[in-house]
């Protein structure tokens, strides 16, 4: 079961050796049960410090994240992170990677081998089990982090430009995989891109974030019909209304 995320008046401030930073500044945004999210905005705008706040790694300064009902504190086996960085352990083997969440549980290893080899399967990899994260490509280890997320059956997944380090034709691989994924289990997603068109390919709405300090200036949605073109004429028209927003906020920096 998906659960409705709420995250109400948050803001986050860090303490530097110029003083007191404020990466986000009271911002509210509501993810529906099952929604696939993208998050976009100009460079340092607290995007990932909004993931990193989510997934419990960080306390908000104020503000509140509500997730079915009860206030978040801490990490939990219900929210998933998947990194840029692979963050992949080079000493466990595909296999041992994706079980890992599950040995915190104290799982039982039958039970454990059998959900990581389903999970394996679900991105791609079956008959790779064994492989080590040096023997893969850049593609096959974010494919083993996105096995990780899951595997512990989180019911929302966090992704912080999950697909940056990759090439483009990867790239374009593994954001129909994550559909089809997504599709298949129904998780929600929170996806922070610097994409406009991975965020018009794969969400159903997309947060678009004002220069730091962040907050929302929109929260739109797509209306075009899935599997998408990426070079459709509403996907075109979509990207350009993204791409104005943003040029708008990066005058105002600049101003």
């Amino acid at each position: 079961m998906n659960h409705k995320l709420e995250i109400r008046d948050v803001t986050k401030t860090f303490e530097t050796e110029e003083g007191e930073l404020m990466a986000l500044d009271r911002f509210n945004v509501g993810v529906k049960p099952s929604e696939f999210l993208c998050i976009i905005g100009p460079s340092g705008c607290g995007k990932s410090t909004l993931l990193r706040l989510i997934a419990g790694l960080d306390e908000p300064s104020s503000g509140t994240i509500i997730l079915d009902g009860k206030e978040l504190k801490g990490p939990s086996p219900d929210r998933g992170m998947v990194f840029q960085e692979y963050s992949l352990f080079p000493w466990r083997t595909v296999l041992k990677n994706v079980t890992f969440g599950l040995e915190l549980r104290k799982m039982g290893k039958q039970e454990r081998y059998r959900i990581a080899k389903e999970c394996i399967e679900l991105v791609g990899l079956k008959g790779f089990e064994n492989m080590y994260p040096y023997e893969l490509s850049g593609g096959m280890k974010q494919r083993v982090a996105i096995a990780r997320a899951i595997a512990p059956e989180p019911s929302i997944l966090l992704m912080d430009e999950p697909f940056g380090s990759v090439d483009a034709q990867t790239r374009n691989a593994l954001q129909e995989e994550l559909l089809e994924i997504w599709q298949r289990t129904k998780k929600t997603i929170l996806f922070v891109t610097h994409s406009v068109d991975e965020a018009v390919y794969l969400a159903d709405r997309v947060a678009v974030m004002t220069a730091r300090p962040g907050n929302l200036i929109k929260c739109a949605g797509i209306d075009i019909p899935r599997p998408r073109k990426r070079t459709s004429v509403e996907a075109n028209e979509f990207r350009e209304k993204l791409l104005m927003w943003l040029s708008l906020e990066r005058s105002k920096v600049q101003d």
